[in-house]
């Protein structure tokens, strides 16, 4: 017996040794799978689709060009979430709330030695009083609700006896971006209880003309010009000026990454923007200012003569002065200036490495010591378009930084006036027409699902009637919408030519861009500025979703 026992037992503790080596050899490997993943793992960009449906998409369409639907113009601040580091920046100059309205009302009563004690004192309002301001943001915060308010002025008089003008800074709580804007309004000002301040009457956007800020004018009009145009003014919030380099010292101690132009030159903008951060996020990734070519060729699909126009400045449709705040950019006329000034004045020439082919993946340039990183793209569609340097491989390795590029602050100007003409109370339809309405094939019933009749049975079962109606269209033909006008307060972007026409800021502002020359408000321009007012929409119904049963894409992609 005693023999038999002890046979068995190394049989036993074997097998305990082997169950738990192999439990150990799972944890291993677990443990080392799901660190390779950590390792490798790239978050996809904040885009329309991911970056391998983007990719797939170029490459199986003609000449790998982009062609997705170009009705709605999303970028950085329609995508991602508030940069962290321009909250602070803002919250520091304090945000209106009812929390800060209270603070300032107890600070007021234990401030006043001798407290109003007779209505009758208060028969003419003092607009300076800081019961008055009080009275106002409450009204504010009560009535706009998808606004945050900041940095409000001292009320100044209206008109009347009883009414004030007051000055704001705010941003609308749906854009993602920290940038402000101003408000200026004449409230009619009466006594609620206890002898206290309250609004009896609000006017409309832009109203208090005397909190209105003076603007500074620049003096580059000239003599005999066009008396019907404004006069030149800069906006002083809006700092796109061109950054310089400095010395001859500090072009040397830089180093860059210049893409010369290619195949995307001309192609349509959502195609720019692809390539375009492919290439500032490859200068990210090596740690290197890029090379910033500010003259934009506009695809012939958003021109008026439906031809590609070249030397379209970069500052027309995006935000040069957040991409300077947020990566490291030089201007190319400014680059190349200074290039050539080195080596004309120096023995020793810049180093420079070429770079011919986009196959040169930029895992390979990141220990390059030369100053300058010139990749050419000389080759024939579409092995020149940028953005197939972050193709394959180095798809893991850069990541298109999409929180760099803003709209101009110039367009959010008019989206924000639009916006506010309508009191930021308004809903929003999407109608996508043009050349989908017309191709049968793919959209065999977009342009039925869309007619008048169509949209304004569908539109009354989803939206009040005779509430504000904005209509974001690529529709040519103004009256198409007249029948909605039955049932809601419609409002298209023509109605609003005047923000963009002779006598307008952002005219007098792209003109001084453009060396005094007027600047087309082009069709880029429309669809960007549409896009934002319909995402500011508090109803918001879509052609793809809501009003039509056909595929976004066409048949059969749904």
């Amino acid at each position: 017996m005693k023999e038999s026992t002890s046979s068995t037992e190394p049989i036993g503790q074997n097998l305990i040794k082997l169950v738990s080596n192999f439990c150990f050899s799972v944890f291993v490997f677990s443990v080392l799978i799901f660190t390779v993943i950590a390792i490798t793992y790239q978050p996809p960009d904040p885009w329309l689709e991911s970056a391998p449906a983007l990719t797939k998409l170029f490459t199986e369409t003609e000449n790998a060009t982009f062609k997705i639907d170009g009705s709605i113009l999303q970028t950085g601040e329609d995508l991602v979430a508030v940069s962290p580091v321009s909250a602070p920046a803002v919250a520091s100059q304090g945000i209106i709330t009812e929390a800060v309205i209270e603070k300032s009302e107890e600070t007021i009563t234990n401030s006043t030695s001798n407290p109003v004690s007779d209505c009758e004192d208060l028969t003419v309002v003092n607009c300076s009083d800081p019961r008055v301001l009080i009275a106002l943001e409450k009204f504010n915060l009560k009535w706009f609700k998808s606004i945050v308010f900041m940095e409000y002025q001292t009320p100044v008089n209206g008109s009347k006896p009883n009414e004030c003008d007051v000055a704001w800074r705010f941003r609308n709580r749906k854009e993602k971006s920290w940038r402000k804007y101003r408000d200026f309004r004449r409230f009619q000002i009466g006594l609620g209880v206890n002898c206290s301040y309250k609004v009896v009457h609000a006017s409309g956007w832009h109203s208090g003309l005397n909190a209105r800020r003076a603007r500074s004018r620049f003096n580059g009009t000239k003599r005999g010009g066009n008396a019907n145009i404004a006069p030149a003014v800069r906006d002083p919030e809006i700092n796109d000026t061109v950054p310089t380099l400095g010395s001859e010292s500090n072009f040397r101690k830089g180093r860059y990454l210049y893409y010369s132009r290619g195949g995307d030159y001309c192609k349509g903008m959502n195609h720019y923007l692809w390539s375009f951060m492919c290439g500032l996020g490859e200068a990210m990734y090596l740690n290197r200012t890029f090379v910033l070519d500010l003259s934009i060729c506009l695809s012939g699909t958003y021109t008026s003569s439906g031809k590609d126009e070249e030397g379209k400045d970069f500052r027309y449709y995006f935000d040069f002065e957040h991409l300077k705040q947020v990566g490291s950019i030089v201007e190319e006329a400014e680059f190349l200036g200074d290039w050539k000034k080195w080596d004309r004045s120096h023995k020793r020439k810049v180093p420079v490495r070429k770079v011919m082919t986009h196959k040169v993946a930029p895992m390979q340039l990141k220990k390059d010591k030369s100053t300058i990183i010139w990749r050419q793209f000389d080759t024939p569609e579409p092995e020149n378009y940028w953005y197939r340097v972050c193709e394959g491989q180095a798809a893991k390795y850069i990541q298109r930084p999409w929180h760099a590029i803003w709209k101009s602050k110039r367009l959010m100007n008019i989206v924000t006036e639009i916006s506010g003409r309508m009191d930021w109370d308004f809903d929003a339809v999407h109608v996508v027409r043009g050349e989908k309405a017309q191709n049968t094939e793919l959209w065999p019933n977009l342009d039925s699902d869309t007619s008048p009749d169509a949209l304004l049975a569908k539109l009354r079962g989803m939206i009040q009637p005779w509430r504000h109606l904005y209509i974001a269209t690529n529709e040519p033909f103004y009256s198409y919408f007249d029948k909605l006008r039955s049932q809601f307060k419609v409002h298209l972007l023509d109605d609003y030519k005047e923000l963009w026409g002779n006598m307008s800021d952002w005219y007098n502002e792209t003109r001084l861009l453009n060396n005094g020359r007027p600047v087309e408000f082009d069709g880029y321009m429309r669809v960007a500025v549409d896009t934002e007012v319909l995402y500011r929409a508090k109803t918001r119904v879509e052609t793809f979703f809501n009003l039509t049963k056909d595929c976004k894409d066409g048949i059969n992609t749904c």
